[in-house]
This record gives C-alpha cells, sequence and structure tokens, in this order.
C-alpha cells in the first residue's frame, strides 16, 4: 500500500517557516495570538454578557405580592390575577413616613455607657 505524501508537505512548510522565519512566519505568529487570546477572553466576555442579561431581566420581572408569582411586563399576576405594583427601596422606606411633618418631629435619643465605668468595675 502506497502512502501519501500530503502530510510531509506540511511538515516541509513547518520546518521552512521555523528556520527561516520571515513576514509568513510573523503572520502565522500573530494568527496564533490572536486566537490564544480569543479563546482566553470568550469566556470572560460571555459571563459578562450573562451578568448584564441577568441585571436586565431581574429590574423587569414583578413579583405578586398576593401569591409570590414572578412575571415579565404585565400589569397583573397571570395566576391570581391581582395588580403587580414594583416598589423601590426608596419606596418601602418612605412610605411608613408619609404623614410626618419633618419640622414637627422629635427624635430622642437616650446615651448608653457601653463600657462600665472605673467605679463600676470590680476590682480584680
Amino acid at each position: 500500500m502506497q502512502r501519501s505524501s500530503f502530510p510531509w508537505i506540511w511538515v516541509g512548510v513547518a520546518a521552512i517557516l521555523l528556520f527561516f522565519p520571515g513576514t509568513a512566519w510573523h503572520l502565522l505568529v500573530d494568527v496564533l495570538g490572536g486566537l490564544t487570546l480569543l479563546l482566553l477572553l470568550l469566556p470572560l466576555m460571555a459571563a459578562g454578557v450573562g451578568v448584564l442579561a441577568w441585571q436586565l431581566i431581574r429590574r423587569r420581572s414583578r413579583t405578586c405580592a398576593n401569591c409570590g408569582t414572578t412575571s415579565f411586563g404585565s400589569e397583573l399576576c397571570p395566576a391570581c390575577g391581582d395588580l403587580l405594583v414594583i416598589e423601590t427601596p426608596d419606596q418601602v422606606q418612605t412610605d411608613d413616613l408619609q404623614g410626618l411633618d419633618a419640622a414637627n418631629v422629635t427624635i430622642n435619643v437616650e446615651a448608653v455607657d457601653v463600657e462600665p465605668s472605673m467605679e463600676e468595675r470590680p476590682s480584680a
């Protein structure tokens, strides 16, 4: 059975590029370096796109206060038909203080000693 000389042609081309570096050798090294860099950075770019997509999905999702079902982009809950309201952290904190006038409110603060004073400490 006769063997093909095709692999030996590629071995010869690689040997010429290794022993006689020139423009073709630099082009080959640049292409291989670019492919290596792409293979290393592709997972990092995919992870970044995934994080951005997750943030976008999380912002657009609404959770029903009545049954807990999460839905996207609808005003009514698909499970129970209740009205969905988006509550931001600012709204949750300020809803309790809506009826209060800041000019007429007094905050009482009591000072408490954290460490006992020298007279209250037991002697050793």
